[in-house]
């Protein structure tokens, strides 16, 4: 009698917790974005605006998972050697529309660049490409298509990449990504959980011990990403990882016959692309390619890391050709 009331009671008791639980976890999904900073604000509503009488364009293409903001602590240093200076978020980050449920592609996103270029008027222009990590699989692809003369025809003048995995034999994928990467039905229940403490504690361990961001720039990074509910599309978009693996000889093929200047900038201590394994493969695949290995202390985020290294890196490289 007396275990009978004790199980009845235990019931009743995850019966209260849940009819709590309920209405906080149905107002904890709801949270509304945070509020952008004026750093971010400005950031979104601002131009290109590059050196007078100077004829070269860069187009910077952004990381996973946080968007063209990354580029932002060398833009000023940028606009003193280019006349234009082109940033966008790609489909599915940073103020981009973030549609659902979507086939997020590697194909896509180079699409919309191509088609960006057109909509300026610079498609007959020879363009110079800075990448980071997932886009520097985006320019992968728009190398390819060049070499092939394919699509929107971008002619490329240069290609710097930095802290991309290129190489999926070497990529280390953070363990977050393997589980909304392939969590299948868990993986919507994971994004709509995700919240800034899970996203900091995710991404802070892939920059170094010394150049790790404050909390207002992981804001800024989470906003971004919050913006449109791009929380929910995240593990549409880690389907690059499999894209990548699957048309490996299309996307390294089009690095190793390579003609163009081609620089790789590098945060040796980054754990998604290590060193030395990463390094001593892409020296074997592209010998013709120049390198700069940015101080030790250096990780997956270089740009954001050691802007000025990262900038007189690629100054060096652009004023070489």
């Amino acid at each position: 009698m007396v275990r009978r009331d004790r199980l009845r009671r235990m019931r009743e008791w995850w019966v209260q917790v849940g009819l709590l639980a309920v209405p906080l976890l149905a107002a904890y999904l709801h949270i509304p974005p945070p509020q952008l900073s004026p750093a971010l604000h400005s950031w979104k509503s601002s131009d290109s605006v590059g050196v007078v009488g100077s004829p070269e364009i860069v187009v910077l293409l952004h990381g996973f998972p946080t968007s063209s903001y990354d580029w932002y602590k060398i833009w000023e240093g940028l606009t003193l050697r280019f006349h234009r200076v082109i940033a966008l978020d790609f489909l599915g980050f940073g103020f981009s529309d973030k549609p659902r449920p979507h086939h997020y592609s590697i194909f896509e996103q180079a699409s919309i660049v191509e088609a960006l270029l057109r909509h300026l008027g610079l498609q007959n222009r020879r363009i110079n490409l800075l990448s980071h990590d997932y886009g520097d699989i985006v320019a992968q692809e728009l190398l390819y298509r060049f070499k092939q003369n394919r699509s929107g025809r971008l002619t490329i003048k240069s290609l710097c990449l930095s802290n991309g995995g290129i190489f999926p034999e070497t990529h280390r994928p953070l363990l977050l990504q393997k589980l909304l990467k392939d969590g299948g039905v868990l993986s919507p229940i994971l994004t709509r959980l995700m919240n800034f403490f899970v996203f900091s504690r995710g991404l802070t361990p892939v920059f170094g011990p010394y150049t790790r961001p404050s909390e207002s720039e992981l804001w800024d990074m989470w906003a971004g990403i919050r913006n449109n509910d791009g929380n929910l599309v995240i593990d549409s978009l880690l389907q690059y990882i499999n894209q990548r693996k699957k048309f490996r000889r299309r996307w390294v093929g089009a690095l190793a016959s390579v003609t163009i200047p081609i620089h790789f900038i590098y945060g040796p201590l980054d754990p998604v692309n290590p060193y030395p394994e990463f390094l001593e493969l892409y020296r074997k695949t592209l010998p013709r390619s120049t390198v700069s290995i940015l101080d030790d202390h250096i990780s997956h985020y270089p740009q954001l890391e050691d802007p000025m290294g990262f900038l007189n890196a690629y100054m060096g490289f652009i004023n070489s050709f």
